[in-house]
């Protein structure tokens, strides 16, 4: 197993791309708005992509958040509501905003686990700023860190009982980025203080969750010549020390332009600095063999590891989804939108 999550280009698999993959046997895959179809053909597509690696336990991730950030959609699947959504609610009743998201998560789990996904990035628990950016925006829980940490937590161990691991994002926050990082790289010049009071409040309250997904961000009071996802000095003492997580790191993808030089070059660093697994999205075949040379086999513990974690979620129950509807749109009626 190599160390990388990829994705591929289309609805189905090619066979170019099945014999790279069976070669590589790459850590797990991740679906984007292109490689859905039909629920029968995203299952096919799903089927495919494990079976390549000839392991039993395969992390299969998509962005499912709702809102703006949604792969499966209309007519097949439900539209979800923003994350800001249960922030609101949550600041008017406190447990209807907790029971809401609850249901919420778990109907993504169960849209999931029918495809045979088992991974969703998903919380984002990044705290948005004032002036910042609106990449997070409403895709944030609120502004609270404390409200962030507690709905995410809610949200996480919701998937987790619907079949589903979560991973947090973006990692130590992306709160403050002026910039959105698909475009250009964000500076952040806040001071590590400011920094601990909000930013890595969320991520120090699940720093046990199995995942998190790293930011494409410099931190100057930390690592002004870095961005998170390629330092050594952010994962090491932020990520792994001050915050605390100890799951399994994915870097955020590689393609995205915050970053700079070769792909394969931008995937050994981040392996180097301290993610455990890097990520790459756009399923260019190319630049995937390119990573694929450049990279080290992954460890038998992480390997190990991981399909302990996706065996364990995938014996979670089922669960009965026409409750789970109605009791959902009850709920959804008492809000009143903000």
């Amino acid at each position: 197993m190599i160390p990388v999550v990829f994705g591929c280009a289309g609805t189905t698999l090619s066979d170019e791309e099945a014999a790279f993959f069976s070669e590589v046997k790459p850590a797990g895959f991740i679906l984007f708005a292109r490689n859905v179809g039909t629920p029968d053909e995203v299952r096919a597509l799903v089927t495919a992509l494990k079976k390549t690696t000839g392991r039993k336990h395969v992390p299969v991730m998509i962005d499912q958040e709702g809102g703006r950030v949604q792969r499966l959609k209309a007519p097949h699947w439900r539209a979800y509501p923003p994350m800001e959504t249960f922030g609101h609610m949550a600041r008017q009743d406190a447990t209807l905003g907790a029971s809401a998201l609850r249901l919420n998560c778990r109907l993504i789990a169960d849209d999931l686990v029918q495809l045979g996904i088992n991974v969703n990035c998903l919380p984002v628990l990044d705290v948005p700023q004032r002036g910042a950016d609106k990449v997070i925006g409403d895709r944030a829980f609120a502004h609270d860190p404390q409200l962030v940490g507690a709905l995410g937590r809610i949200a996480l161990e919701s998937l987790a009982d619907g079949g589903v691991l979560g991973v947090l994002k973006h990692i130590p926050g992306h709160g403050r980025s002026l910039v959105d990082s698909h475009h250009g790289l964000p500076r952040v010049s806040a001071s590590l203080e400011d920094l601990s009071k909000t930013d890595f409040v969320p991520f120090a309250a699940l720093h046990d969750a199995p995942f998190a997904m790293t930011a494409h961000i410099i931190y100057q009071a930390i690592d002004p010549a870095r961005p998170a996802t390629l330092s050594k000095v952010v994962i090491g003492r932020i990520i792994r020390m001050k915050i605390g997580f100890q799951g399994i790191l994915f870097s955020d993808d590689l393609s995205m332009n915050a970053l700079d030089g070769a792909i394969e070059k931008r995937a050994a660093d981040a392996l180097a600095a301290g993610c455990d697994i890097a990520l790459h999205c756009n399923g260019n075949l190319a630049e995937m063999k390119a990573i694929a040379a450049a990279v080290p086999r992954a460890s038998l513990k992480l390997e190990e590891r991981l399909a302990t974690l996706i065996e364990e979620v995938n014996a979670r129950q089922g669960v009965d989804r026409a409750d789970l509807e109605k009791r959902y749109r009850d709920l959804m009626a008492r809000y009143k939108p903000e």
